[in-house]
């Protein structure tokens, strides 16, 4: 099966960036109107966190999880194996970086499909067999190869923003000149957060299911990312609590979601695997009978 676009993927995602956008207007307009502040100052000011945000995503992913860009002579198989999935996916190869946890997964990051970086795990590297790897590393691929990353780092950039000003309007709420406005405006952050919350989630569920189709469209073996979901799956109970603690907050770019306690169960980034694998399951049947 060749490689086909995804219409649904890009109208979600087309759709979900319309009504973002239109949310942070508004959000911006309060702003505006509570502190007094020029409008000009205000595209300024977010559109130098959104510069910075969009041009070093990837090294902040990169340190946020400790993985460090290695060279073909330290992971020889792990390049060969980039590269060669790369070339089936008619993409430039990406930098390929590893984090030394004992966490099973992988994740895309980058601005583009030239300045893409794709990153596993050591605890990944030992779960899996060749064709389940290679199966993770094409699901990555399709990520950057759909434009995923760019998309969900512009989609929650001014949900970050809208969480700060949750977070520390409350140190100046009481200030008897500023209390009331900084208030309005924490109750605003407060929707806003919590509509582009629900949003970028129900967008980042389907791009999964997306990249899943793309993986096995690369590799032709939708058989292999089904059993590497299931081994991922299964090993994550065996990971201590504190590793998976740490790396929970990168929920949206890894291949399977931590499940970390209350706030993995409820602010799920991904489809039920259960749900992954029988959508590969058909597709499988689909290829074979193609």
């Amino acid at each position: 099966m060749e490689w086909k676009t995804d219409w649904g993927l890009r109208g979600r995602m087309g759709f979900t960036m319309f009504l973002l956008f239109a949310l942070y207007v508004v959000f911006i307009g309060v702003l505006i109107e509570v502190f007094n502040v020029e409008i000009i100052f205000t595209l300024a000011m977010f559109g130098a966190f959104s510069f910075a945000q969009y041009f070093f995503s990837d090294k902040l992913a990169l340190r946020s999880m400790g993985a460090r860009k290695v060279s073909p002579e330290e992971y020889p198989d792990l390049h060969r194996r980039v590269e060669r999935l790369s070339q089936q996916a008619d993409l430039p190869k990406p930098t390929v970086a590893v984090a030394d946890t004992q966490v099973p997964n992988a994740f895309a990051t980058g601005r583009n499909k030239k300045n893409a970086t794709v990153a596993v795990t050591t605890g990944l590297l030992r779960a899996l067999d060749d064709d389940e790897l290679d199966g993770v590393l094409a699901h990555e691929l399709a990520h950057v190869k759909n434009r995923d990353v760019m998309v969900m780092t512009i989609a929650s950039f001014l949900s970050t923003i809208a969480f700060f000003i949750v977070r520390w309007g409350w140190l100046f709420s009481g200030d008897n000149r500023q209390g009331a406005p900084v208030i309005v405006a924490i109750v605003v952050s407060i929707l806003v957060w919590i509509v582009s919350f629900l949003l970028i989630r129900a967008l980042s569920r389907y791009r999964e299911y997306s990249a899943d189709r793309g993986a096995a469209l690369i590799t032709g073996k939708p058989g292999a990312l089904a059993s590497a979901l299931m081994t991922i799956d299964g090993r994550m109970d065996r990971v201590p609590k504190e590793d998976l603690r740490e790396e929970a907050e990168m929920n949206a770019f890894f291949i399977i979601p931590i499940k970390a306690g209350f706030v993995g169960k409820i602010a799920s980034t991904h489809p039920p695997t259960e749900s992954r694998i029988e959508r590969l399951r058909d597709l499988e049947r689909e290829m074979e009978t193609a």
